[in-house]
Formats: C-alpha cells, sequence, structure tokens
C-alpha cells in the first residue's frame, strides 16, 4: 500500500489527523488539505491515488471541489470518496452524480473507510 498516495481533504483538524494516521497505519502514503480550494491544488500538484473530500469546508465546498477534480482532464480520472454529514439520499445522489465513487455519512468507522479507499483503488485496477 506504501505506493498509493491518498489525498484527505478535511476542515476539522482533529478529524484529519485521524484519518491521516490510520491510513499511514495501514501503509499509505498521506497528504492533506483543510479546505476545497487547497485541495484541487494539492490533486492538481500530487496527483493522489485517490482524495478524501469532506463536504462541509470553507472557501470551497467539497461538492465544487469535485466538480473541479472531474471537470479537469489532468484530473478527472483521480477516484474521490465523500466523507459528510449530510446523508440525506438526495446528498448522497448529488455527490455520486459529481462523479465521487463512494459517499460515507458521518459519523463513520475507521475501518469502514479503509474497506472503502481499498474498493475503490481496487475498481480503478490500482490493488
Amino acid at each position: 500500500m506504501e505506493n498509493f498516495l491518498i489525498l484527505v481533504a478535511e476542515d476539522e483538524k482533529s478529524l484529519r489527523e485521524l484519518i491521516l494516521r490510520a491510513l499511514s497505519f495501514n501503509g499509505f502514503q498521506v497528504a492533506s488539505a483543510a479546505d476545497g480550494r487547497e485541495a484541487v491544488q494539492k490533486v492538481k500538484d500530487l496527483t493522489p491515488d485517490l482524495v478524501i473530500l469532506d463536504v462541509g469546508m470553507p472557501i470551497m465546498n467539497g461538492y465544487e471541489a469535485c466538480q473541479l477534480i472531474k471537470s479537469d482532464p489532468n484530473t478527472q480520472n483521480v477516484p474521490i470518496i465523500f466523507l459528510s454529514a449530510r446523508g440525506k439520499v438526495d446528498d448522497i445522489q448529488y455527490g455520486l452524480d459529481l462523479g465521487a465513487d463512494e459517499y460515507l455519512v458521518k459519523p463513520f468507522n475507521l475501518s469502514q473507510l479503509g474497506g472503502q479507499v481499498i474498493k475503490v483503488l481496487q475498481k480503478y485496477g490500482k490493488v
């Protein structure tokens, strides 16, 4: 797993650090962003294997960041997993319609997130 770079975009510092530690513990390389605009820039700069995007971030929310990532020919194939406290069917469907591969509703457990990361990487033939 050490060959895979996961970008975690989450504005809540304690949750972001928890996710980063869990992914690192499972052998992934990790990078982080605290808002959507920073996430979009880091996707362009780092070309991660997968992005975990919080929906409710400042400056640019996760939905907007996803739209920019998916509309750029250089980054459109980067897999995205949304994290959100918004768990209504319409919210989930909207995220998936924007191009996300998975949508996890907070609170979630870290093993669930790890399983989704592996599932999405497998979907793209990376694992």
